[in-house]
């Protein structure tokens, strides 16, 4: 007898390094563990994917981060995703995220430095795109030569979405109109020059929202204002201990159901970062850090229930799995699965 199955988590992988695809996996309600079910190949380097939200058949969306850049809907009633159409262009070079929102498909597009906004036709294929292009450059010759725009979500209250963008060193602030699809700029926020934002992530209660820097392993607390769409950056906490050698970039951040805990993947350093929050989401302190069990953690997840925390270790191929300590907050490995070129997982 197996143990009791509650839930399902899909992976996606770079195609062009050995990856399936996008991995369909069951998982185990009582030890966490992923059993791979089905993968489809259908669209080349899925690297990061988004479920439609609930309340009709389920659907999955995936970034196929390319030059040519699109994004491709799947079926997930059966054990393995099947595409349905075919990929939509997003207008975009290397789109490397992406949400649903207000009917609406947007992808951060890493290549061109923009922002597509895709309607969600009946059946859930995408359609046409619209583009939104940021402009701007930061100090790093390398990786600062123009915008770079690397994360793309709505906040919390549902009025705002906001772009990260790692060539910019900002956080651009857009408002979305459900009814026609167009999303037009309504601010920028400035970060330090040089630290290269990748990704953000918002406090439960929806006033903090927390950057996490790419090109310098450091974290940015800011305060949110979700009436006037205002993100104010308020300090910095680092996410490596003093005196750590070696190149460390960052790539994803996640916080806890209940504020206490933010969490970390430095890859490089190849650990997952653990931070306190204070009672305010004002202050975050770093706690320790713990091996990420693989190589090159390009993204972590909490699964639904918040007691569990997963990492797509790229390089090593895996996707490996922690019980989290909830007096500490500190993870504790407890199995992976074989998963190529692994760069996102995500739950349903």
């Amino acid at each position: 007898m197996g143990h009791k199955t509650t839930g399902r988590a899909f992976i996606g992988s770079f195609t062009s390094a050995g990856g399936r695809g996008v991995i369909a996996a069951a998982v185990d309600g009582e030890t966490g563990a992923l059993t791979e079910t089905g993968a489809s190949d259908a669209i080349a380097d899925p690297s990061y994917l988004a479920l439609a939200p609930s309340g009709g058949a389920p659907v999955l969306y995936a970034v196929s981060e390319t030059e040519e850049g699109a994004v491709a809907a799947f079926d997930i009633g059966g054990a393995a995703p099947r595409p349905l159409g075919t990929p939509a262009s997003v207008l975009g070079a290397s789109p490397t995220h992406l949400a649903v929102f207000a009917g609406s498909l947007l992808t951060a597009n890493y290549g061109s430095g923009s922002l597509s906004v895709l309607p969600v036709r009946d059946g859930g294929e995408p359609g046409a795109a619209r583009v939104v292009q940021h402009h701007g450059q930061g100090p790093d010759p390398d990786r600062q030569r123009g915008p770079h725009a690397h994360q793309v979500l709505p906040d919390p209250s549902g009025r705002w979405v906001l772009g990260v963008d790692l060539g910019t060193d900002s956080v651009h602030i857009h408002a979305l109109d459900a009814a026609s699809g167009e999303l037009t700029p309504h601010g920028e926020t400035a970060l330090r020059p040089g630290a290269g934002p990748r990704h953000l992530a918002f406090h439960p209660a929806g006033t903090h929202a927390y950057v996490l820097n790419e090109l310098e392993p450091t974290l940015t607390v800011c305060r949110w204002d979700a009436v006037a769409g205002v993100l104010e950056p308020l300090g910095e906490s680092p996410v490596l201990p003093d005196g750590t050698d070696g190149p460390c970039y960052p790539s994803e951040i996640v916080v806890s159901h209940d504020g206490r805990w933010l969490w970390a993947a430095n890859r490089g350093h190849d650990s997952i970062a653990v931070l306190s929050l204070d009672e305010t989401g004002e202050r975050a302190e770093l706690i320790t850090t713990v091996p990420c069990g693989g190589d090159w953690p390009r993204d972590l997840a909490l699964d639904p229930t918040g007691r569990r925390l997963y990492a797509a270790n790229e390089r090593s191929g895996d996707v490996t799995w922690f019980d989290i300590d909830p007096a500490t907050g500190i993870p504790r490995r407890a199995g992976s699965l074989d998963a190529p070129a692994a760069s996102c997982v995500i739950f349903c």
